[in-house]
């Protein structure tokens, strides 16, 4: 099969990287990242508060908020102990 300009337009779907700050760090995500996707990333265990842009991001939102261009995360991991 000859893949035409217009064909591959459609079938390629090029996803460029968006720059975010987590924790005062810089990070590079690619487009369209969750909430969820970042904290699994960052392979944290147990329950996390994520607050985006000075808002938190409740819970059941982790999913479905998208990230973008220059949002400012914190993400708090919370440890039991003594």
């Amino acid at each position: 099969m000859v893949q035409t300009p217009e064909r591959a337009a459609t079938v390629t779907r090029l996803v460029s990287d968006i720059r975010v700050t987590v924790n005062g760090e810089e990070k590079r995500v690619p487009e369209g990242t969750t909430v969820a996707a970042l904290v699994l990333s960052m392979n944290l265990r147990g329950p996390v508060a994520v607050e985006r842009n000075r808002e938190i991001v409740v819970r059941a939102e982790h999913p479905t908020t998208t990230l973008s261009e220059g949002d400012e995360l914190e993400v708090v991991s919370f440890v039991g102990g003594g």
